[in-house]
């Protein structure tokens, strides 16, 4: 059985999280109060409905309190996020995402029970940031505060030396996790041996300081 999202609020967020978890598959409630945004997301969606996200009724009549999972993203208006998780919370909805605008929101969802606060702009940027100091490095997943896991292009003074002979984890603490060829093929946990090659792609996992060491 399909789990069930709910997404409230259709900004850019809102709406491309709905679209890509219909496109994995997922049973997805969109409702906005916005029917052009309604319109734009009715093709991709299991249902969609033009509503308030404070009228309580017209969340009931919509489904939205039998999710599974309900997303929060009701843009820059700080108070009405905040009103429409006590009502999915008194609702009984179990899992609650909530998009923040600043720090002061995102703890205030928190004490409120959210189950993950996000910060769309301030992850973005940060990300950004981090692909131009960081030399070299195409992609970055947070993984723990001050910890993310970086895709990066191996360096070409790595080329023809093994894992065991470069000891990154030694020089600058960070390890190796996978390793991906142009192909494709993808090496998980190399082994010591392992001889980077022209072209090979590093996933790495490390501290952000010690992942700006050795990329400069």
């Amino acid at each position: 059985m399909n789990r069930i999202f709910a997404v409230i609020g259709l900004g850019r967020f809102g709406f491309y999280v709905a679209k890509t978890l219909s496109e994995l598959g997922a049973e997805v409630i969109a409702v906005d109060l916005d029917e052009h945004r309604i319109k734009q997301i009715a093709d991709y969606v299991t249902h969609a409905y033009v509503a308030d996200a404070l009228d309580e009724k017209a969340l009931e009549e919509a489904g939205v309190f039998n999710a599974d999972t309900a997303i929060v993203s009701v843009g820059q208006n700080v108070e009405a996020s905040i009103f429409v998780v006590v009502i999915l919370k008194e609702k009984g909805v179990k899992e609650i995402v909530a998009k923040a605008i600043n720090q002061l929101h995102g703890k205030v969802l928190e004490k409120l029970g959210v189950m993950r606060v996000v910060y769309p702009e301030m992850e973005t940027a940060v990300k950004l940031a981090h692909t131009l100091l960081f030399r070299g490095v195409i992609e970055e997943v947070p993984f723990a505060p001050g910890y993310s896991i970086f895709e990066i292009k191996a360096p070409e003074d790595f080329i023809g030396k093994s894992l065991r002979e470069l000891d990154l984890r030694k020089k600058y603490g960070i390890t190796v996790i996978a390793i991906k060829k142009p192909d494709e093929k993808v090496t998980v946990n190399p082994s010591g041996e392992y001889t980077i090659e022209q072209g090979d792609t590093l996933l790495i996992l490390g501290s952000e300081e010690n992942i700006l060491k050795f990329t400069q």
